[in-house]
């Protein structure tokens, strides 16, 4: 038989984890969980604010670690660098965490209703 992949989207890690746990069960192939966002880099180095050492406004007000500085104008223009909008981490969802999961094709819509269980969107 053939594999199947599900994209499935998560609120928090931890809701992830817990759909991958009881994912194991039907013998996945391939499985990772990550941390997506619309802005580059990896996370936020905090900097004095003082010293005026800030590569964006995006950097202090939605954590993005801006290393070009044309990015970082780009994600200074978005309604969250102003604090007015309520985008959350991943965007007006808050459905920042990806399960990958890879399984084969008897298991698939079995993996799909867990995944739905466990409140993940795919």
């Amino acid at each position: 038989m053939g594999e199947k992949n599900i994209l499935a989207y998560f609120k928090s890690p931890e809701e992830a984890e817990g759909a991958a746990r009881k994912l194991q069960a039907l013998r996945v192939v391939d499985l990772s969980i990550d941390r997506f966002s619309k802005y580059p880099g990896e996370g936020y180095d905090p900097l004095n604010p003082i010293t005026g050492k800030i590569s964006s406004l995006a950097a202090v007000t939605q954590d993005g670690e801006i290393t070009n500085p044309s990015a970082g104008i780009l994600a200074a223009a978005d309604p969250a660098a102003s604090g007015m909008s309520h985008g959350g981490q991943g965007g007006p969802t808050g459905h920042d965490i990806l399960l990958t999961v890879v399984v084969d094709e008897s298991s698939h819509h079995q993996a799909l209703r867990i995944i739905e269980e466990v409140g993940g969107i795919t």
